[in-house]
């Protein structure tokens, strides 16, 4: 591998990543092998086409994923690939379990394809998200406490919208509460919800 197109970044995460670390190097040889440059984007390593992300990396507890921001657009004949979440019209993941043995040969015309999309312009464009309005439980909470209040406000756009569902989603008042003292502490301390995951 061509250490001369490697992202340090993108090294030290992969060093945290251990359990992963094999299958994840292998994906890393093989996009570095492409016309993808190599990035860090939302914490986790990406792999970008005229400054477009394409391909995205991750390491989690039981197993790693490659995500395909088009997916949706690939020829999944050999069935690895899956909606990456309910609600995503474009994105695709491939999920490698431990023990699993990667088959270099799918990867590879995955990324290819992948690339001929970009560059033939396949893509879905993501929906504006409608705007969110504050759990009542929040608006007091924000209201009573002045440096949550701030703290909150300093925060990305994402990481308030994903505090707001999480508290909103809760049907009982009394999980509404405990998500929201779980939340603060997180929000004082410049914290996303999901920033562990990342």
């Amino acid at each position: 591998m061509s250490t001369d197109r490697c992202d340090d970044r993108v090294s030290a995460y992969l060093s945290r990543h251990k359990r992963w670390a094999i299958p994840l190097e292998q994906i890393r040889t093989l996009l570095l092998a492409s016309d993808l440059e190599e990035t860090i984007k939302w914490g986790g390593p990406a792999y970008t086409l005229d400054g477009r992300v394409l391909i995205g990396l991750a390491g989690f507890k039981n197993h790693c994923a490659i995500w395909f921001h088009q997916g949706v657009f690939l020829n999944d004949a050999d069935g690895k690939l899956r909606n990456a979440q309910e609600s995503t019209r474009a994105m695709r993941q491939w999920r490698i379990e431990a023990n699993v043995r990667l088959p270099q040969g799918v990867l590879k015309k995955y990324v290819k394809e992948t690339i001929a999309n970009e560059r033939a312009g396949k893509r879905i464009s993501p929906q504006p998200k409608k705007s969110l309005k504050p759990p009542p439980e929040l608006v007091d909470a924000l209201a009573q406490n002045i440096a949550l209040n701030r703290a909150f406000e300093s925060l990305t756009p994402g990481k308030q919208r994903e505090f707001m569902e999480h508290i909103a989603t809760a049907k009982r008042p009394a999980t509404r509460l405990a998500r929201l003292e779980k939340a603060s502490a997180l929000i004082l301390a410049g914290s996303g919800l999901h920033d562990r995951y990342r």
